[in-house]
């Protein structure tokens, strides 16, 4: 596959809420022209209040405020909130509102899932982090591990256009007709940075398989390791199988997948995976200090990606989704530090002798969640491939 490889960026990764909110807040105070928030959560909590705030402040000082949330993920949005945003000036649309529960089409599962803000042309952020405090639904009291980056330079370019259409698209579909005075920024092509880099997008039109296919050259193209962050993990068969080869051929395969999890169906299809790719030689672990939310994945030190995307169908073949893919060595091993420092300090490795002792009911329990995921990708239309 080719993609677009974009030279002089300046690409940071940000570890969690504790450096993304910050660094975001701070960025929407320094706004003079726009500022665009897509996000599929955006929660009722301290980090909403603490970013909701910084979009009603710049608004209200003559800055351009777009955000667009998804309906479904964001279902739980304060109409107080909502309010107050659009009477400080703010410009706020949801992503495919439609949600009555006893009509059910599988357009209603192509959810708006990417995490983008993007601020005067200048500064960028893509990652998986929703608006929402690490705190928020996690039961263990301790933050949710995830991630995402910080952009400058002229790999923003590629996302502006991207972001300014899903806009338009929405605007033109709730008050029917097209917003003519909204259109992209100028980019500075001169670079901020000695960092190569590539959108990687899934959409519903043109690039539905870009993010399943740069998995798939970097897992292919690995010759020593390949280490795999994914908060839900139920990969097509293309990517299971790219990954029990390279296990097969010398790489080192490593998994970070959740422990604890909010969906229990589908982590049990997920386990019913661990069989094969144990016997494969790939290691596995679930993280269990807290809610692993990060989508990420480094391979050789060569290409890194952070983004929305998971591996499962539902990212990969359903939602609209956006990774960033880095080929920088020094920012491929500050991503491989971060991933290895959450297997050390909070995940436990699935032990393949402890994984063949499974009780009956544990087996069929795995084998029946992975029966329910069949049948619910099949409803989509994709089971043929996939499984």
């Amino acid at each position: 596959m080719k993609i677009k490889l974009v030279p002089g960026n300046d690409i940071v990764l940000l570890e969690g809420g504790g450096s993304f909110f910050p660094a975001l807040v701070g960025a929407i105070d320094g706004a003079t022209v726009e500022v665009r928030l897509e996000n599929y959560i955006y929660a009722d909590d301290a980090a909403g209040e603490s970013v909701g705030q910084a979009l009603m402040r710049a608004a209200r000082r003559g800055v351009g405020v777009y955000v667009l949330l998804d309906a479904f993920g964001s279902r739980d949005f304060s109409a107080a909130r909502a309010a107050a945003m659009r009477e400080a000036g703010v410009h706020l649309r949801f992503y495919r509102p439609e949600l009555r529960i006893l009509h059910f089409r599988r357009s209603r599962l192509r959810r708006l899932h990417r995490k983008i803000a993007l601020v005067d042309g200048r500064i960028g952020f893509v990652g998986g982090i929703n608006i929402i405090d690490d705190l928020t639904a996690v039961e263990t009291g301790k933050p949710r591990f995830d991630l995402a980056v910080r952009i400058e330079g002229p790999l923003l370019a590629e996302v502006y256009p991207m972001v300014v259409r899903m806009w338009l698209i929405v605007t033109a579909l709730a008050i029917g007709r097209r917003d003519p005075g909204i259109k992209a920024p100028r980019i500075s092509s001169s670079p901020a940075g000695d960092m190569t880099a590539a959108l990687l997008v899934r959409d519903n039109v043109f690039r539905r398989r870009e993010i399943e296919e740069a998995y798939l050259d970097g897992i292919r193209g690995a010759t020593r390791e390949v280490i795999i962050a994914s908060a839900y993990f139920l990969p097509g068969r293309k990517i299971r199988h790219a990954l029990v080869e390279a296990s097969v051929r010398g790489v080192k395969v490593t998994l970070l997948l959740q422990g604890w999890t909010d969906h229990p169906i589908l982590k049990w299809a997920t386990r019913s995976l661990y069989g094969k790719l144990l016997a494969a030689g790939i290691a596995i672990h679930e993280y269990e200090a807290s809610e692993l939310h990060a989508k990420a994945a480094v391979a050789d030190e060569r290409w890194a990606t952070v983004g929305s995307s998971n591996l499962d169908p539902f990212s990969l073949v359903l939602s609209r989704e956006a990774n960033i893919a880095v080929f920088n060595v020094a920012f491929a091993r500050k991503l491989k530090a971060s991933l290895e420092r959450a297997i050390a300090e909070g995940a436990v490795r699935v032990d393949i002798e402890n994984w063949g002792k499974r009780t009956l009911w544990q087996r069929l329990k795995l084998g029946l969640a992975y029966l329910f995921a069949r049948v619910v990708v099949g409803m989509m239309g994709f089971r043929q491939e996939w499984f």
